[in-house]
């Protein structure tokens, strides 16, 4: 029988991945007791997973009434990627005034800056790398605070962010523009990849907002459907 931990976290990935595909759209209520028939666990297990969930932002506990699936605020993740963005830019001036700065950007540039034919494949994988590319930048700037501040933001995006590389091609268009942020970086040329740094955030934000828009759209679509046949 397997521990409860591990039960928790099968709950996790499972509701994680109903989320993520939109099998529960913003709104849907659900609760605990009905969540655990349908996973076939305890409610032990299934709590813990959706404290888990409710901590990173994709649901709410409504006192007496169960759980809700959070609304999407666009305004909101897109005030969060212009904050973002303000932080890996400053970065971008710490580093370029970096004496060791090869060096603070070696491990980063061996992973991006490679050929095509050696770059990773799997999305969830490049999807992580991504994301840790972004906070590497400000871990590698020296200034702790303004990484820890980073590092909130990009927790509280993830719920919007995570289906980015939901699409193939993006794989090949990251590797190419951290390729040349690193690039300019190296060259301590701070405008241009302040320049590159901007456009890749703001296509990535407009990217995960069409996307999730679209699987929103979809989603309704089938329940739609579905109460009518």
């Amino acid at each position: 029988m397997p521990a409860a931990a591990s039960l928790a976290s099968v709950a996790y990935e499972t509701l994680r991945q109903a989320l993520d595909n939109f099998q529960y759209v913003p709104g849907d209520r659900f609760s605990e007791s009905v969540v655990g028939q349908q996973l076939g666990m305890s409610r032990t297990p299934v709590r813990e997973a959706l404290v888990r969930l409710q901590r990173e932002g994709y649901i709410s506990v409504l006192p007496k009434m169960g759980w809700v699936v959070n609304q999407l605020d666009f305004a909101v993740f897109e005030q969060l990627y212009d904050v973002r963005a303000v932080l890996e830019c400053a970065a971008v001036d710490l580093l370029v005034a970096a004496p060791d700065l090869a060096h603070r950007l070696q491990d980063l540039t061996a992973l991006w800056c490679i050929p095509a034919a050696d770059r990773l494949s799997e999305k969830s994988v490049v999807s992580r790398h991504d994301e840790d590319f972004h906070m590497a930048l400000l871990q590698a700037s020296g200034n702790l605070e303004m990484a820890r501040i980073h590092r909130d933001i990009t927790e509280r995006i993830r719920i919007v962010r995570r289906l980015e590389f939901t699409r193939n091609y993006r794989i090949d268009v990251t590797y190419e523009e951290h390729s040349r942020i690193l690039q300019a970086l190296l060259q301590r040329d701070g405008l241009q990849a302040k320049v590159l740094l901007q456009k890749h955030i703001r296509v990535s934000r407009d990217e995960v907002k069409n996307i999730t828009l679209h699987m929103l759209q979809n989603a309704k679509k089938k329940v739609a459907l579905a109460l009518t046949t």
